[in-house]
């Protein structure tokens, strides 16, 4: 096989997720590299107090678009740090975030992800791949083929309530979203417990390792979101909607629980203004 492959139009995707392999590998080094007196003190703000990055967010994502332009030239990307960058007309594109939950990060917090994925011109999803460096775990998938854990298959949970099991969310940055304040206090009024750990793409994939039951994101964002979603959707989640326009809100959900995860979520988008 050639060192460097157009893949466009039809990517080879067992090459393509050989790539992306190990560049989860050499970003989960880089993230658990220890930080330094020096490291320590380069945080920046972007828009705000609570969106900032490290010099760590941009020598990832650097790293990764050079080798991803070098293996595939033809493609695009789409990146956190870096915006984006046209590929030929009619080839996929990369989505890449570096490191999902910088702030955790930042503050020595162990729980961020490396996220990175494959999608079609029309934005469907093909490949998608989640690096959890704290725990060495990398989920991966590819379109049609399933989910998979360091390897191993994964499914979504076969609990048919949200009742006793975890429901993953997240803030928008640093706020609540509409619905999530009464999607909350119904949750709780079903004890089912909710956890806000600071990583979409982690929080996400927690569904397609059948740990929790449901995740719910405010605004979707394809960097960190599009290659969890595809993973959980090959464990066998029920994501709505399938494919969330940006900023558009996301449900994810176990099959068993997914008419009472859906019932609490548009209840609650209605009553907060949220929409249907």
């Amino acid at each position: 096989m050639p060192e460097h492959e157009d893949l466009n139009p039809g990517p080879d995707l067992d090459r393509a997720l050989e790539v992306a392999t190990g560049l989860a590998a050499w970003a989960s080094e880089a993230i658990r590299r220890p930080r330094t007196p020096a490291t320590a003190t380069d945080v920046r703000q972007k828009d705000g107090p609570a969106d900032i990055v490290t010099d760590t967010d941009e020598a990832v994502e650097a790293h990764v678009r050079e080798t991803l332009l070098r293996a595939f030239p033809g493609h695009g990307i789409v990146g956190e740090e870096y915006g984006r960058t046209e590929g030929a007309p009619g080839a996929p594109h990369w989505v890449i975030d570096p490191v999902d939950g910088t702030t955790n990060y930042a503050h020595g917090i162990g729980w961020c992800s490396f996220s990175l994925g494959l999608a079609a011109p029309d934005g469907t999803p093909l490949l998608g791949l989640v690096a959890d460096p704290w725990r060495g775990e990398t989920f991966t998938a590819v379109r049609g083929r399933g989910a998979y854990l360091n390897g191993s298959p994964v499914r979504a949970a076969d609990h048919t309530t949200l009742a006793g099991h975890v429901f993953m969310t997240e803030w928008a940055a640093h706020a609540h979203w509409p619905g999530l304040d009464t999607l909350l206090t119904d949750l709780a009024d079903r004890h089912c417990t909710v956890r806000v750990m600071g990583s979409t793409a982690l929080s996400l994939a927690q569904v397609a390792a059948g740990r929790a039951t449901a995740a719910a994101i405010g605004s979707f964002h394809h960097v960190d979101g599009l290659p969890a979603l595809l993973i959980a959707r090959e464990a066998g989640a029920v994501a709505l909607p399938e494919l969330p326009a940006y900023g558009e809100p996301l449900l994810l959900a176990a099959p068993g629980a997914a008419r009472e995860a859906e019932a609490l979520w548009r209840r609650a988008r209605e009553r907060d203004g949220g929409g249907s």
